[in-house]
């Protein structure tokens, strides 16, 4: 009777208890002074949030002032580059209520502290596999830029939220621990540990996609190259582009397992394991490790884009003539203007047309001082 009386306490929802019980329950300390340890990982933490606020910051800027830029790609780079800016702030916010100001929180400033987090790393996650999905599309129908319209890019940032934010609020109103306590746990002590093995399979998940999707890019544009070099003397420019693109995959998914892994196999082994994986010896790293890919994604997307570049030194140069900067660079006008506006040919007509340099240039009018277009 005793034993069930104690069950029933256990699965019974009891919405009176504060923060500080559910931390005393699953043995996690909350510091009641600063420790060396908090001063560190606060002070890393937050220099952290700032390069990331003032990074994706610019990457926003340039999208928005350059109109070479206004195309699907660099709308869910400007996006992606949004959700970082969130992460920031919301991984700031974080930092800012932790170690002693912990026990101070209610449960529903707890809730919201967690659910910031939780969107902002979720909704560049699923900017990253958005990225993914409309390079394959474009790089398979051998285009430049996707043809997708305006409309279906908004809807596609619009649920690319809505699914962040749902995520963001799973926990507080549906998959928590306050009528299950024997579920807590004790890197987020108000969370129910299925629902960490949910987030790290779901992330878990995503990396398999972008790994797939990327991987699969590789190989069609390898295939692609060697079929045109063995029919055209451009196999340089091939070549090229098959290094670049190995380049990019490899950056985007080393950065991503290098920044997200420890993070997952926290939550994985907390998730199964509970107390007995000591996770809340190291979560606090591993949170700051995973904020810094919203640091990476700017410089992975945007960096290595020459217009962009430009961009960005214009930006930091404050002038609008640009004389302030010395050698902006710019991508190659025949590659930046005119790619957009060729003709696919397939492998098997290549021997059968060419492409004479003065029809090119009837149908490609090439700027002779290419210009930033700030809108009015």
């Amino acid at each position: 009777m005793q034993v069930t009386e104690n069950s029933g306490a256990w699965n019974a929802c009891d919405y009176s208890h504060d923060v500080a019980f559910f931390y005393k329950l699953v043995d996690k300390r909350i510091s009641k002074s600063w420790t060396q340890r908090d001063h560190l990982v606060i002070g890393l933490g937050l220099s952290v949030c700032l390069v990331v606020v003032l990074s994706n910051l610019m990457v926003m800027v340039a999208i928005f002032i350059n109109r070479r830029f206004h195309f699907p790609i660099y709308y869910l780079l400007a996006n992606m580059a949004a959700a970082d800016l969130f992460a920031g702030v919301a991984y700031a916010n974080l930092m800012l209520n932790t170690g002693p100001w912990t026990a101070l929180l209610s449960k529903e400033k707890w809730f919201l502290r967690s659910a910031l987090v939780d969107i902002s790393l979720t909704a560049s996650v699923a900017n990253l596999l958005a990225v993914a999905v409309e390079r394959h599309q474009t790089v398979v129908a051998m285009q430049l830029h996707s043809r997708m319209s305006k409309r279906r890019v908004v809807l596609l940032i619009v649920c690319i939220w809505a699914a962040a934010g749902a995520m963001g609020l799973v926990p507080s109103m549906l998959w928590n621990c306050e009528c299950d306590l024997a579920s807590c746990s004790t890197i987020a002590p108000l969370y129910s540990r299925r629902f960490l093995v949910f987030w790290a399979a779901f992330n878990l998940l995503a990396f398999g996609v972008m790994a797939a999707v990327y991987g699969r890019i590789l190989v069609y544009v390898r295939r692609q190259s060697r079929g045109v070099s063995r029919h055209t003397s451009d196999a340089a420019q091939g070549q090229r582009m098959v290094v670049n693109l190995m380049k990019t995959i490899a950056m985007v998914l080393v950065a991503f397992v290098i920044c997200w892994t420890p993070g997952l196999l926290t939550l994985l082994l907390e998730g199964l394991l509970g107390k007995d994986s000591h996770a809340h010896a190291y979560e606090k790293y591993c949170l700051v490790i995973a904020e810094c890919n919203s640091l990476v994604n700017p410089i992975i997307y945007s960096l290595r884009d020459e217009e962009m570049r430009g961009t960005f030194k214009w930006i930091l140069c404050g002038r609008r003539d640009g004389r302030a900067c010395t050698a902006m660079p710019v991508a190659p006008p025949a590659v930046q203007y005119c790619a957009p506006q060729l003709e696919v040919v397939s492998v098997e007509k290549l021997d059968d047309r060419v492409l004479e340099p003065s029809k090119a240039e009837d149908h490609c009018q090439l700027p002779e001082k290419p210009e930033l277009q700030i809108p009015q």
